[in-house]
């Protein structure tokens, strides 16, 4: 590194790739700049001397803001959805985008990923999602390398206790996703009871305000009930858009034209098995609606 501006433009080349890694450790858009803004903030007080490998630093730098962002985390009580990636659902993906959702991790994981300790996710994260070495893992959580391998490999089986993977053909997930919104609009208990697991589970994050019809965050399990929650829902006036939520079909619903929430699905074996529902108004504000057209304010 020979000046300023080439540290600058660097540190903007390696930009993506720590907002990512910050964002899948914290669930969080904001708090996943917060991080970032402050490596590059490190990065100015530190000797470019001291340097040797920019992006194995910055990645370092950020993973230990992470690791302290999660243990200061007050104990969260109610139901914690992680903020989304919301995109349009276009009719035929092109190959660039089905490469690009490929690699996108899914709501469901992060939602998977919001129950273990901190070094277990950043372990997990770092290593399984981005493929660091175990070696700069222990840097990060100051353990060996072995200690650190066994906290993503206990994480791992967490994961996939879960079995957090929805079914991976997108088009199959849109015609469950779409059955669903219908059964929902027309307040059709028997077409949801139609598409929804039996031991389907629902959380939703309505933050401090609450879900007109529909109470505080809360989680619901068993396809009555949660059949019964949506029938509710029936009579709120909301339009539901179909949309990408981090690489899987799920909805945005709309109320008088503005966004009000965002629903995530986990479609196994055909049937809806889990359903991730954002609707804490100032979170959903925050996203990033341009690419639908409609009104965040």
């Amino acid at each position: 590194m020979d000046g300023p501006k080439s540290v600058a433009h660097r540190f903007e080349e390696h930009r993506p790739r720590l907002r990512g890694i910050a964002y899948r450790m914290l669930g969080s858009h904001s708090e996943a700049e917060d991080a970032v803004q402050e490596a590059w903030l490190r990065l100015g007080r530190t000797a470019q001397t001291d340097i040797d490998d920019l992006g194995a630093w910055l990645t370092t730098v950020v993973a230990r803001i992470a690791l302290n962002m999660l243990r200061a985390r007050k104990t969260r009580t109610d139901t914690y959805v992680p903020d989304p990636i919301v995109e349009p659902l276009a009719d035929t993906p092109s190959p660039e985008h089905e490469a690009v959702l490929a690699n996108t991790i899914g709501l469901a994981l992060l939602v998977v990923l919001e129950t273990l300790a901190p070094p277990e996710r950043v372990a997990f994260v770092m290593h399984d999602v981005f493929g660091v070495p175990f070696e700069e893992i222990a840097l990060v959580l100051e353990r060996t390398p072995d200690a650190a391998r066994q906290l993503a490999s206990r994480a791992r089986r967490r994961v996939q206790d879960r079995n957090a993977t929805p079914d991976a053909d997108v088009r199959a997930q849109r015609k469950v996703v779409e059955a669903f919104a219908a059964a929902a609009r027309d307040g059709d208990l028997h077409g949801l009871l139609a598409v929804l697991d039996p031991d389907v589970v629902l959380r939703a994050d309505a933050g401090s305000t609450g879900l007109a019809g529909g109470g505080r965050s809360h989680e619901t399990r068993g396809a009555e009930r949660v059949g019964r929650g949506a029938v509710a829902f029936s009579q709120v006036g909301l339009v539901r858009v179909p949309a990408l939520v981090n690489g899987a079909a799920g909805l945005v619903c709309l109320r008088e034209g503005k966004p009000y929430s965002v629903m995530a699905f986990v479609i196994r074996d055909g049937k809806v098995a889990e359903i991730d529902i954002l609707a804490d108004p100032e979170r959903v504000a925050r996203l990033d609606w341009s690419a639908f057209g409609v009104d965040r304010s």
